[in-house]
C-alpha cells in the first residue's frame, strides 16, 4: 500500500516562498513589467507540463502567486505525486498580469525542481517494485531547502532517511576515529538517546558488521558493498537489524541491490542531482 502523501502546512512554506520572491524582485522589484505592461492588465495562464513525470510543488506553486497578490486565482488541475503527462495543464492561473509575471518564474522553480526529484524517485521505486526494499533518500539536499526537497521524495513514492542530525543517530568512520571502539560508542550512543532515537551505525566489513550486531545496533548502513558482500550481511541480519545498502548505487544497479534482500537503498543523487521536470507557464489570451 503506497504510503499516505500529507501536505506541508503554509505555515512552513510561506517564509521560504518569500525569501524566493525576494531575491528575484530585489531592489526595486519587476522594472521590466513596471515600465511596459498596464497597471490594470489582467491575464488568464496555465501551468503546462513538457514531459511525463510525478507532480510536487503546487502548494509552493500557489503561494508563489498568492505572496504577490492575494486576488491571484489559482486553480489546480492535479495534485502532487499524481503521474503528470506531456501537455497536461497542471493548473489554471488568473489575475493581474504585472503580479503573474512577478510570481512566474519562482512559481516554475519549485515545481520544476521538486517534480524533477519526485520523477526521478519514482523510477529508481519501479525498479525495485518486486522486492521488498524501499528507496530512501539522504542529508545531502540543497541548503534550506531540504523539507522541501525530502517532501518531494515522498511524493515519487520513495521514503526519508533522517530529516537532519537531531532525529538519529548515525555512528559513521569518522565518529569511530575519535570515540573509542565500536563497542563502546554503541552502548555510549544507547545510553544517551533514549527509547525513542534509533541507533544506525555504518559498516564497511562484515566484521564491523557482526561487531554492530553483536553491540545491538538497530540499523546497519552497509557502505560501498558489492552484492555478494551484501548478501552475505543479509543473512546475517535477519532479525537482529535493519540494512540500508548505500555508496555508489547507480540507477543501473538497483534492481541487483534490491536483491540482495536490504531493507533501503540510500541514493543521494536523488536531491543532490537532479534534473528538473520541465513545466512551463502559457498564455491563454
Amino acid at each position: 500500500m503506497k504510503t499516505p502523501l500529507f501536505a506541508l502546512p503554509d505555515a512552513l512554506l510561506i517564509p521560504t516562498v518569500q525569501a524566493a520572491l525576494l531575491e528575484d524582485l530585489g531592489r526595486r522589484g519587476d522594472v521590466t513589467s513596471a515600465a511596459v505592461i498596464a497597471k490594470n492588465s489582467t491575464a488568464n495562464l496555465a501551468i503546462v507540463s513538457r514531459d511525463t513525470g510525478i507532480l510536487a510543488g503546487m502548494d509552493l506553486a500557489r503561494l508563489a502567486f498568492e505572496c504577490i497578490d492575494k486576488t491571484i486565482n489559482f486553480s489546480p488541475n492535479a495534485s502532487d505525486g499524481d503521474t503528470i503527462k506531456s501537455g497536461q495543464v497542471l493548473a489554471y492561473v488568473s489575475g493581474n498580469t504585472q503580479a503573474l509575471l512577478q510570481a512566474e518564474r519562482t512559481a516554475l522553480n519549485f515545481l520544476t525542481h521538486l517534480s524533477g526529484i519526485a520523477s526521478m524517485t519514482a523510477k529508481a521505486v519501479a525498479q525495485i517494485s518486486h522486492t521488498q526494499a524501499k528507496i530512501t533518500c539522504t542529508r545531502k539536499t540543497t541548503p534550506l531547502l531540504r523539507n522541501l526537497q525530502k517532501y518531494a521524495v515522498r511524493a515519487g513514492g520513495g521514503c526519508n532517511h533522517r530529516m537532519g542530525l537531531d532525529d538519529a543517530i548515525l555512528i559513521k568512520d569518522n565518529h569511530l576515529i575519535y570515540s573509542g571502539t565500536l563497542k563502546q560508542t554503541i552502548a555510549n550512543a544507547k545510553a544517551a538517546a533514549g527509547h525513542l532515537i534509533p541507533i544506525e551505525v555504518e559498516v564497511d566489513t562484515i566484521a564491523q558488521l557482526e561487531e554492530a550486531l553483536e553491540a545491538g545496533a538497530d540499523f546497519v548502513l552497509l557502505d560501498n558493498m558489492d552484492n555478494d558482500t551484501l548478501k552475505h550481511a543479509v543473512s546475517l541480519c535477519q532479525g537482529r537489524a535493519k540494512t540500508e545498502a548505500s555508496g555508489g548505487i547507480t540507477f543501473e544497479r538497483l534492481k541487483t541491490v534490491a536483491d540482495c534482500g536490504v531493507d533501503y537503498i540510500a541514493l543521494g543523487y536523488l536531491t543532490h542531482s537532479v534534473i528538473n521536470h520541465d513545466i512551463g507557464l502559457d498564455f491563454l489570451d
